[in-house]
C-alpha cells in the first residue's frame, strides 16, 4: 500500500478524535466522517509504519447509522466530527469513548450509567470565538480549519446561537469599513485577532469581546454603532493582546460599553461572567451535570467542601445551601473576583474563594487546617497535576469528586487517586458538546478505609 492507493474497507470502529476505523491487510486505516458499518473506497492520504489515514472516495454501501449533514461547511472548519451520524450513535460512541479510557488507561472497571445525552443539540453553546484574516484585502472572519489556523468562512454555524454569526460578521465588516486590519501571526502587523461572544442562557444578555494589539480610540464610536444595532447586547469590552501566541485572550481589558460583564442564572443562583471567566458552554447540560454532583456528594448539611478550579463558582452554588463551608480555588483572577461577587449577589455566607494554582492552594489549606470533607475537581482539559492529586491525598476526603471534559487525562488522574487510598464507585458520561468529538465525564470515589 502507498500514498494516493484507493483501498475498500468496513468501518468497525471510532476513536475519541471522531475518525472511523477499518482495517487492511490487518493495517489499522482511519479515515474522518465515517460511521460504523460504512462500506468504502478509501484514499491513502498518509502512510505509516503500522497505521494509515484516508478519505472517503466513495461511499459503497452507507451504514444505518449515517444520515445526510445538515451542515455543508463542517468538513472543513473542523468543528463537528459527528455531524454526519444519527444522535443516537454519537451517544453510544461517546460512552464507549469513556469506558474505554477508564479501562485502557486507568485499568479500572467503574460502573459507568448509559450517558446523559442533550436535549437541543443544535445552537446550544453561549460562547463563541471568530478568528479574524484578510482575504482580498479585505477582513472576514469564521473559524479555523482542524489542526491548523486557516479561517474558514462559516455565516450558518449550527453550534452557536443565529443572532453570534450576524454580530460578528457585521462586527467584521464595520472594523473593514473603518481601516482595520486583521492581526498577522507571522509578520506581527495588524491589530484585530478574534471577535469573542458570549451570552446568558436564561437572561439572553450578551457580551461583546473584540480581541486586539492595542487599545484603539475609534472602538467607541464603532461600539456604539454596534450597540444600537443589536439591543441585545448588554456589554462591549476591548481584550488588550500584544503577545505573539495562540492564546486567545490577553490579561487586560477596557470596558467600551456597559459594565464590562453580563448574568446569567444557574442552578437558580444569578452569576457574574466576565471575559476571562470560565463558565460551562452548554448551560443547560451542565445544570444537569450539577445535579448529578449533588447526587454523588449525598450531602447532610454538616460538610465542608473543597471545589479546586472552580471558575465563577457554578457548581459550588449549586451544593452551598445544603453544606457548612465551601471553600473554591482558581488561578484566573478575575473568575475569583465573579465568584466573590456572585456569593455577595446571592447572599451566600459560607463560601470563600482563594485565587491560586489549586495544588499550592490546597497545600496552604493543610497548613491551616482546613480538613473538607468532599473535594470536587473540575480540571482543565489537561487534567490535574501531581502537586493538586498528591494535596487531596494528603487531605483524606471521604469523597473526590472528579469532573473532567477529557476521558483520558481523567482516567489517568482517577487511577493514580485509586493507587493511592481511594476507590471509584460510579460514574457518569455527560454530552456537553453535541456533534463534536468531545464528551464530559464524572466519577465519584470514595476512601478506602482502614
Amino acid at each position: 500500500m502507498k500514498k494516493n492507493d484507493i483501498i475498500k474497507i468496513k468501518i468497525d470502529s471510532l476513536t475519541n478524535e471522531g475518525n472511523g476505523v477499518g482495517r487492511y491487510e490487518g493495517m489499522a486505516v482511519f479515515v474522518p466522517f465515517t460511521a460504523i458499518g460504512d462500506e468504502i473506497d478509501c484514499r491513502i492520504v498518509k502512510l505509516k509504519k503500522t497505521y494509515a489515514y484516508g478519505i472517503i472516495e466513495r461511499i459503497l454501501t452507507p451504514s444505518r447509522d449515517r444520515i445526510q449533514a445538515e451542515c455543508n461547511t463542517y468538513r472543513k472548519c473542523g468543528g463537528c466530527s459527528f455531524r454526519h451520524l444519527k444522535y443516537e450513535a454519537e451517544l453510544e460512541a461517546k460512552q464507549s469513548f469513556v469506558k474505554d479510557s477508564f479501562e485502557r488507561i486507568g485499568k479500572l472497571s467503574i460502573d459507568f450509567d448509559n450517558i446523559l445525552g442533550c436535549e437541543e443539540i443544535l445552537h446550544y453553546r453561549n460562547k463563541a470565538q471568530y478568528p479574524v484574516c484578510e482575504k482580498d484585502g479585505r477582513l472576514e472572519c469564521g473559524f479555523y480549519s482542524k489542526r491548523s489556523h486557516r479561517v474558514v468562512d462559516n455565516k450558518d454555524c449550527l453550534l452557536q446561537p443565529e443572532i453570534f454569526n450576524r454580530i460578528a460578521y457585521f462586527t467584521v465588516k464595520l472594523l473593514d469599513k473603518n481601516g482595520f486590519r486583521a492581526y498577522n501571526e507571522e509578520t506581527g502587523k495588524g491589530q484585530i485577532r478574534h471577535i469573542y461572544i458570549r451570552q446568558g442562557f436564561h437572561t439572553k444578555e450578551i457580551m461583546l469581546c473584540i480581541v486586539m494589539t492595542k487599545l484603539d480610540d475609534r472602538l467607541k464610536n464603532i461600539s456604539g454603532e454596534i450597540s444600537k444595532v443589536f439591543p441585545e447586547i448588554k456589554s462591549i469590552v476591548l481584550n488588550i493582546n500584544p503577545n505573539k501566541t495562540n492564546v486567545i485572550l490577553g490579561k487586560r481589558s477596557e470596558v467600551l460599553f456597559g459594565k464590562g460583564y453580563i448574568t446569567d442564572i444557574i442552578c437558580g443562583n444569578k452569576v457574574v461572567i466576565s471575559p476571562q471567566s470560565f463558565y460551562q458552554i452548554n448551560t443547560a447540560q451542565a445544570e444537569k451535570l450539577y445535579a448529578i454532583v449533588k447526587d454523588y456528594a449525598d450531602l447532610h448539611g454538616n460538610e465542608t467542601i473543597l471545589d479546586l478550579y472552580c471558575g465563577i463558582g457554578t457548581i459550588g452554588f449549586s451544593l452551598v445551601k445544603n453544606i457548612k463551608k465551601l471553600i473554591g480555588v482558581e488561578i484566573i483572577p478575575d473568575a475569583v473576583e465573579n465568584a466573590k461577587l456572585n456569593a455577595e449577589i446571592n447572599g451566600i455566607k459560607n463560601a470563600e474563594f482563594i485565587c491560586g494554582d489549586a495544588g499550592k492552594v490546597a497545600n496552604m489549606l493543610i497548613e491551616r487546617g482546613e480538613t473538607p470533607d468532599i473535594i470536587i475537581a473540575d480540571p482543565a482539559r489537561k487534567g490535574c497535576d501531581g502537586i493538586s492529586l498528591d494535596a487531596m491525598i494528603k487531605m483524606s476526603p471521604d469523597k473526590i469528586i472528579m469532573v473532567s471534559c477529557n476521558p483520558s487525562t481523567a482516567a489517568r488522574d482517577v487511577k493514580y487517586l485509586c493507587d493511592n487510598g481511594y476507590k471509584a464507585v460510579k460514574g457518569q458520561a455527560v454530552d456537553m458538546f453535541p456533534r463534536t468529538a468531545h464528551v464530559e465525564t464524572v466519577v465519584l470515589m470514595s476512601r478506602v478505609k482502614d
